[in-house]
């Protein structure tokens, strides 16, 4: 798929900030002469000041707050001062219907070519300096037209402004260089949008809607002695809690440098990606006690993480629980909800599903929450028990739950006819198969069990990572 533009503004640039301040005069005027002239009717009021002025500051808010990243996001507010200008026409066109036509036939081109361009489906970043530059020529033909009359130059001083706001833009405005990738329409907080998948991967969402109706359940048992060899290794370089959940998740974390697909999740009919944002959730005790609060911890990992990268995120994660004489964010989070009656509780998980579905839900609260994230892991092994099929979570995006039980010891016949002891440890994965297929599942694990055969290999960080498709 042929690369986008990203276009970005940074605070660090002096134009921007004059720009910011070209615009906020534009919306202080905007209130100043009607209150000059005394006029208050109430659809003036909405439609000639109430919507500019939102528009406007909605501008420099996005530019200001997220310029950085969510510059195209500025095609809202054009959007809503394109309306403004389509009912209120700077130029003296009279009861001609037709060239009112065309001049709303000309705003609305203008727009979709900004859209186009900002969102980076239409290549030149010549075409928007002329877009941006272009209102203040007209503004100042119109003024010259007038012989620079002081009534007209009063009347248009919020739209001169404004216009001078988006001629500076032009000087401020930057390329993201190509080889990065940052968000557009479509892309949600907590992940990028696959756009080239095969159409048989685009529709299957649709028909397979849920995650418990598409997941695949997959055992593995691992001969263990030379992960056990390489745990007490590493508890006498100083790691003194390093135990069997950290080399798991380190080589998951590993393997995933190779088969980055299996870090994307399905949110709204749509297949995303985390990129390189490993997402790693586990619910913890603080005490090993049966009327001991359960919570849940949210680790985030990276594919360049070795062994000690992440039994350090994880001790930290830890020791954080373990120290906070309160509840945990997310706990504090759901006692708010228990607050509500059940009808209201049933309407606002409604509200969540759906903002979820459109991925409107505030990165603050995903990253709260235990539905969100890349893997979920759970422990039977510290319970004494063998390891369950954990479902997954119809609610949020989390594709991969992994449950691992105690070690048990078998003895084998050999092909000498000798018996020989061997210790295991069973694991059972509950995957979703929308992600990918299952070929690339059946890879991913055949390098996850290489991987845990020489651990040693999760002692350095890896030599490549694999980059999910676009």
């Amino acid at each position: 798929m042929e690369r986008r533009l990203h276009f970005y503004v940074s605070r660090k640039n002096a134009l921007t900030w004059l720009m910011a301040l070209c615009l906020v005069g534009s919306a202080v005027t905007r209130i100043a002469i009607p209150c000059v002239k005394g006029v208050w009717d109430s659809i003036e009021v909405w439609s000639q000041i109430v919507l500019p002025i939102g528009a406007t500051l909605l501008f420099v808010s996005i530019l200001l707050l997220a310029g950085q990243e969510y510059f195209y996001k500025t095609t809202i507010p054009m959007l809503l001062m394109a309306v403004f200008y389509g009912f209120q026409p700077l130029f003296c066109l009279g009861n001609g219907l037709l060239l009112k036509l065309l001049y709303r036939v000309i705003l609305v081109f203008y727009f979709l070519l900004y859209m186009l361009i900002t969102s980076g489906r239409f290549h030149g970043i010549w075409i928007l300096y002329l877009l941006l530059a272009s209102p203040l020529a007209i503004g100042i033909t119109i003024c010259y037209w007038s012989g620079f009359d002081t009534a007209v130059m009063l009347y248009l001083a919020p739209e001169l402004l404004f216009f001078l706001g988006l001629f500076l833009l032009c000087f401020a405005v930057r390329v993201h260089p190509h080889n990065e990738w940052h968000p557009n329409w479509g892309d949600r907080s907590d992940g990028r949008r696959i756009r080239t998948l095969p159409p048989m991967d685009q529709v299957s969402p649709y028909i397979m809607v849920t995650r418990n109706t598409a997941s695949n359940h997959f055992p593995v048992s691992l001969e263990i002695s030379h992960i056990d060899r390489y745990i007490r290794k590493k508890r006498k370089e100083g790691l003194t809690s390093f135990g069997l959940t950290h080399v798991l998740l380190a080589a998951y974390v590993r393997a995933l440098c190779k088969y980055p697909a299996v870090n994307r999740f399905i949110s709204g009919q749509k297949v995303y990606s985390r990129g390189e944002d490993i997402q790693f959730c586990m619910v913890v005790k603080k005490e090993m006690a049966s009327d001991a609060p359960d919570t849940v911890m949210k680790v985030h990992l990276s594919p360049r993480d070795t062994a000690d990268d992440v039994y350090r995120k994880l001790h930290e994660a830890v020791e954080e629980i373990k120290s906070t004489p309160l509840n945990s964010s997310f706990d504090n989070l759901a006692h708010c909800f228990t607050l509500l009656p059940g009808v209201l509780l049933k309407f606002a998980v409604w509200v969540l599903r759906t903002m979820d579905y459109f991925g409107l839900i505030p990165k603050a609260l995903t990253e709260l929450s235990p539905f969100h994230g890349s893997v979920f892991f759970t422990s039977m092994g510290s319970l004494g028990i063998p390891p369950v099929y954990h479902h997954l979570y119809d609610f949020g995006n989390l594709p991969v739950f992994v449950s691992f039980g105690c070690k048990r010891k078998a003895v084998e016949l050999q092909e000498d006819g000798s018996l020989v002891q061997r210790k295991y440890v069973d694991m059972k994965f509950v995957m979703d198969e929308r992600i990918v297929d299952g070929y690339y599942y059946a890879t991913f694990f055949k390098h996850f069990r290489r991987l845990l055969q020489h651990p040693e290999v999760l002692d350095n960080p890896p030599e490549e990572i694999a980059k999910d498709i676009d």
